[in-house]
């Protein structure tokens, strides 16, 4: 039966703001899964669907312990290139939106496949923002189990400078353009482990058939299953990716109501994986977070800031 504060006329409604204000008042533990298109409106690129082709390459072919072992320079320009569009982007009101309300409410733990940082520069408090698939800004090596936190070089060394470079305005980076020859990056040109000195350095994020940190995961699985839940988000992602996307059967089976955000949440077919009680907003996160978490978090101010209601 459908819940009677998510109806309106009699018929259940999944957009409607007012009886998400009301089901976020009596939350007391949420949870959310964070995609690419929290940071859309950043300038980041999901390089998901139309025109996530970097060079003519897949970007998720890219993103694999075998393309870095053919062709590392190769991958270590997409990658360079990814940091240096993270380094000039900023935080967007929606990653501002969802640090106040880990600020706010204790019992609130947002779950990141973003790599791109800006969930942290946002002020997110860090026991409250778990990443699941690392860091762009981490460094690891491809052999032993070396790691480097909070490497912000651009470029990462001189052989990727190429990737560090603004186009002028109106031109395309020659970099993403495929019929334009860029000069191989050889191994040796590349860094090596400074501890076992074979292995080369390589991005510390989680590549496609990879697994994920166990630390995280255990504790993430911690969080849910240490009492019902009221809410979870998911917010700018298609929900597709194991395990991330099995968080939502999981915070289901405890009682949520899922919350989608994301500019296809109300086409037909996503639509249709809804069930009664959940809310489903097809906006841009960074224009309707605010909006969405206004009763906790308070009006955003000219500075950036919320100014909590009362």
């Amino acid at each position: 039966m459908a819940d009677p504060d998510h109806q309106k006329d009699g018929k259940e409604t999944h957009n409607d703001i007012e009886s998400f204000h009301a089901a976020l008042r009596s939350s007391r533990r949420i949870l959310a899964l964070c995609g690419a298109g929290l940071s859309a409106s950043s300038g980041l690129p999901t390089f998901r669907g139309a025109g996530g082709l970097w060079r003519n390459f897949e970007a998720t072919n890219l993103a694999t312990p075998g393309a870095f072992a053919m062709d590392p320079g190769l991958v270590w320009l997409f990658y360079g290139y990814r940091r240096h569009m993270c380094l000039k982007a900023k935080p967007n009101d929606a990653h501002k939106a969802l640090a106040a309300l880990a600020r706010e409410m204790p019992n609130f733990l947002c779950l990141t496949q973003n790599v791109d940082n800006l969930s942290q520069r946002a002020q997110h408090p860090p026991d409250r923002l778990f990443t699941l698939h690392g860091s762009l800004f981490d460094i690891k090596c491809s052999k032993c189990d070396w790691i480097e936190r909070g490497n912000f070089d651009d470029p990462f060394c001189p052989a990727l400078a190429p990737a560090s470079v603004d186009p002028p305005p109106g031109e395309t980076l020659p970099l993403l353009n495929p019929y334009h020859r860029i000069q191989h990056v050889s191994e040796d040109e590349l860094p090596k482990c400074p501890r076992c000195k074979q292995g080369l350095q390589r991005p510390g994020v989680v590549w496609f058939g990879e697994s994920l940190d166990f630390d995280v995961i255990a504790r993430a699985d911690s969080f849910v299953r240490a009492g019902p839940l009221d809410l979870m988000f998911v917010i700018g992602t298609s929900a597709i990716v194991s395990p991330a996307a099995g968080y939502i059967d999981k915070a289901r089976k405890n009682g949520a109501r899922i919350v989608v955000i994301d500019p296809r949440a109300e086409d037909l077919d996503e639509m249709d994986k809804l069930r009664s009680g959940d809310f489903a907003f097809g906006q841009d996160a960074a224009k309707i977070l605010p909006v969405l978490l206004e009763p906790i978090i308070g009006t955003r101010q000219p500075d950036g800031s919320y100014r909590k209601p009362g």
